[in-house]
């Protein structure tokens, strides 16, 4: 049998000449830079029709997840995000520790008088 290889060989059904460049409509575009604030760089295309108020001037950053804006030398800086907090925090920010004592004396009166109705003379 010959050695050799076929000539269609790497290639798909359909793919055209080989080195085609052209490969279809491209519609015109608008290259936008992005950059965050440890220096990562993307750019995005938006057609290039698009209203420029609708493209936007902070994206996240696919790198980092970072927020990445539009100007190299000022990046928008990163939001500081709130740690967990508990019930009691919550429930400290609603009550004073003054209010907290009367509402706790309170609850333990209605619980004395339940056990005093409960417990056999």
């Amino acid at each position: 049998m010959a050695s050799g290889g076929s000539a269609i060989r790497g290639s798909r059904v359909g793919a055209g000449p080989m080195g085609e460049q052209d490969r279809g409509f491209h519609a015109e575009r608008v290259q936008v830079f992005y950059w965050c604030a440890r220096g990562h760089e993307q750019s995005p295309h938006f057609l290039a029709t698009i209203d420029p108020d609708d493209i936007p001037e902070i994206l996240d950053c696919p790198n980092c997840g970072h927020p990445a804006g539009r100007d190299k030398e000022n990046p928008p800086s990163v939001v500081k995000v709130e740690p967990y907090k508990t019930h009691l925090a919550y429930v400290k920010e609603r009550r004073t520790e003054e209010e907290a004592a009367t509402l706790l004396d309170e609850a333990l009166d209605q619980l004395r008088a339940r056990r005093g109705r409960l417990t056999p003379q």
